[in-house]
């Protein structure tokens, strides 16, 4: 009898753990690129400055997460980390960002976060 149960518990546990995917275009949605030209002057910084670079978040001095988020460098050092918490809406913090906006930052970082 014990056999038996473990042998279920065993086969739940596997079947469980073999339908778990972190894919992030499966957790988030697919996000296409295709006609997006998200540009770092004209699009990324200025939502970085008004929804990241805010006193007691990632303003200048800052330590939180990547740290400060003022500067094409500070951004682009941190672009993975931005990408990743924009596109799962842990930041910012109020959630404020379109998807629209959330594209533009994933599509800027995946075509490797230029300074254009």
């Amino acid at each position: 009898m014990i056999k038996k149960i473990t042998g279920v518990l065993a086969g739940g546990m596997i079947l469980f753990y073999g339908c778990y995917n972190d894919k992030e275009e499966i957790l988030y949605g697919a996000s296409t690129c295709d006609g997006v030209n998200a540009s770092f002057v004209a699009d990324v910084n200025p939502i970085i400055q008004s929804s990241c670079a805010k006193p007691d978040c990632h303003a200048a001095g800052s330590t939180n997460g990547p740290g400060a988020l003022t500067s094409y460098t500070q951004i682009k050092n941190a672009a993975t980390q931005i990408k990743s918490a924009v596109v799962s809406r842990f930041m910012p913090e109020d959630g404020s960002l379109t998807q629209s906006q959330i594209k533009s930052i994933s599509c800027w970082v995946d075509s490797g976060a230029p300074n254009n």
